[in-house]
């Protein structure tokens, strides 16, 4: 049985715009990487490619303290990689920060929870540990959840994750 399903790029693009993102800051992350291709041929949204994720919730916060509102996309290994700017900066600066995170070569069959792989298994938990709330996104119904992280993270004035679960499509 597949509990997770691809999110068309077209989709989660919409979601963002649907929020007002004003910039995507990005290590390329290849489970994202149609999302990435879509950001790059339109004008709504500025694409920013980062060198390192703590490059980018850097630049995320210098973007938030400028009056934008900007996204982080990462993948999860990024999320491990951030671990000190993520709470530094995005935390204990009280930065109402969203990431994209793409839990690439999760199995679709699978709960994250469940996977072999310990970068996705430990994904949750160290979000979970760190006290950031996180969505984790299926399917294309889940595309809401953008709008409910960007709530939470100006509500505790800190981070919040939204998972990508599957490679988008």
């Amino acid at each position: 049985m597949t509990i997770a399903e691809a999110i068309p790029a077209a989709t989660l693009l919409q979601g963002l715009k649907d929020v007002n993102v004003s910039d995507v800051v990005a290590v390329p992350d290849t489970h994202q990487r149609s999302l990435i291709n879509l950001l790059n041929q339109q004008e709504h949204i500025r694409f920013i490619q980062a060198a390192t994720e703590d490059e980018a919730v850097a630049v995320a916060a210098g973007l938030i303290i400028g009056g934008r509102k900007p996204v982080v996309q990462i993948q999860h290994a990024g999320l491990y990689a951030c671990v000190n700017h993520l709470r530094g900066i995005a935390s204990d600066g009280h930065f109402p920060m969203v990431f994209l995170i793409g839990l690439l070569g999760r199995d679709p069959h699978r709960e994250p929870s469940d996977h072999a792989g310990s970068m996705v298994m430990l994904a949750e938990p160290l979000l979970d540990t760190m006290q950031v709330p996180r969505y984790l996104m299926d399917a294309p119904s889940d595309v809401g959840m953008i709008a409910e992280a960007f709530s939470m993270a100006e509500e505790c004035q800190g981070p919040a994750a939204l998972l990508i679960g599957v490679t988008t499509s």
